[in-house]
């Protein structure tokens, strides 16, 4: 060992029912970034907030997002042609919240018109409107394979979820 390094105890499970917490709780160990995903609903426009969202190819451009089957708003988004996703920053923690919540927490939002009815949220970091190009059945969720057609950023800290908590990134090196 390293000087100052000391010895770690895991705590090893086999996941199932029993210690669906436990494995909540390990899951929530890795840090990620926040998003809204957002559709043009049967009923208007629709948003949910999603940690489960990654990076998939660069050529094509291709990303995915995994919406919860167990989620009320499961058939909208799981059946969307189009969505968008869009990176929050530090200041979208009420943003984040709201659509956590609710479909429609769109208010006081400033938003982008998309020529697909998509809703864009128009402040965000990062933007991907998107064409559903495979869908895949994942247990629990399902797993949405989007080609990106069109992207925006701006600068800003990115807002971070980890352990049940908001947060932010705070560099070490």
């Amino acid at each position: 060992m390293a000087d100052g390094a000391y010895p770690l105890t895991l705590n090893r499970f086999t996941p199932g029912p029993e210690n669906a917490r436990t494995l909540r709780d390990a899951l929530g160990r890795f840090p990620t970034g926040v998003t809204v995903i957002t559709v043009q609903g049967p009923n208007g426009p629709m948003g949910i907030t999603a940690n489960s969202f990654a990076s998939v190819s660069l050529d094509p451009p291709l990303l995915l997002w995994c919406p919860g089957k167990a989620s009320s708003r499961f058939d909208a988004f799981a059946n969307a042609d189009r969505f968008a996703i869009h990176v929050l920053g530090q200041d979208h923690v009420q943003t984040a919240l709201g659509f956590a919540k609710r479909a429609d927490a769109f208010d006081g939002l400033a938003l982008d018109e998309c020529p697909h009815g998509v809703p864009l949220i128009a402040d965000c970091l990062a933007r991907f409107e998107c064409v559903t190009v495979q869908r895949h059945d994942a247990g629990d969720h399902m797993i949405v394979v989007g080609q990106v057609v069109e992207a925006a950023l701006r600068d800003g800290e990115a807002l971070v979820f980890s352990e049940g908590l908001f947060g932010r990134f705070v560099g070490a090196v």
